[in-house]
């Protein structure tokens, strides 16, 4: 059999929060806030209670969710994640954030392709297309979203969508073969589909010091109003 290490996942890249410890495909524990923009002051208390939770099992990683998503939380969680690693003394390991949505949806579909899509703002969305056995078919991609978006996939068969940046979708994309989750209609019936550090699968080992999160792009400091002069 296989040796599985125990892996503490960290996941921050949207409006959820969340942390797991893992073995294989195993959660040991886990917590998520799927609401929230407290990022900072919720991420270590899940920690904390995780692994007290844990205690009988070591961590020997840590691997964190490397976006594409929100710069302030990407940011929290890869501070988070190499302050861990360097304090147990473990790798850091970076797992793509739509990689991890995509596994929720791997777990039920076995046809077809999974594009995950956060929201970017308006009818931009950031998306990549897997098969349900989580290989990546075409990388991450910012796209504005209109009525012809996809139609090279969508013709081929199958296509299904999930994550918030799918609902602001739905009335544009009208293809017969576009499934938007979660449905009625369909077998899968997990909820909102958010990133969840549970559903954390692979990740490949980085540098603790010099990783950074995958913004995608670069990040815009927003003009401050209502200054009193």
């Amino acid at each position: 059999m296989q040796y599985e290490p125990v892996i503490l996942g960290i996941e921050t890249s949207t409006d959820a929060c969340s942390a797991a410890v893992l073995r294989g495909g195993q959660v040991l524990a886990s917590r998520l806030h799927a609401a929230g923009s407290e990022h900072a002051r919720e991420l270590p208390l899940m920690v904390e209670e995780m692994l007290a939770e844990t205690k009988d099992f070591p961590i020997e990683a840590v691997a964190v969710s490397e976006g594409p998503g929100s710069y302030t939380g990407l940011r929290i969680g890869a501070s988070v994640a190499k302050g861990l690693a360097y304090g147990l003394n473990v790798p850091l390991m970076a797992v793509p954030t739509l990689q991890i949505m995509a596994a929720q949806v791997a777990s039920q579909v076995r046809d077809g392709l999974l594009c995950p899509m956060i929201d970017a703002r308006r009818m931009e969305v950031y998306n990549a297309f897997y098969t349900p056995e989580l290989k990546e078919v075409i990388p991450v991609a910012a796209t504005i979203v209109d009525e012809h978006s996809f139609a090279e996939q969508l013709a081929a068969g199958k296509v299904y969508f999930f994550g918030n940046g799918a609902a602001k979708c739905k009335s544009v994309i009208r293809h017969e073969n576009a499934v938007f989750l979660p449905s009625d209609n369909h077998s899968v019936s997990i909820g909102d589909i958010v990133p969840n550090a549970a559903w954390i699968r692979g990740g490949k080992i980085v540098d603790t010091a010099y990783w950074e999160p995958f913004y995608f792009k670069a990040y815009e400091a927003k003009k401050a109003t209502n200054i009193i002069k």
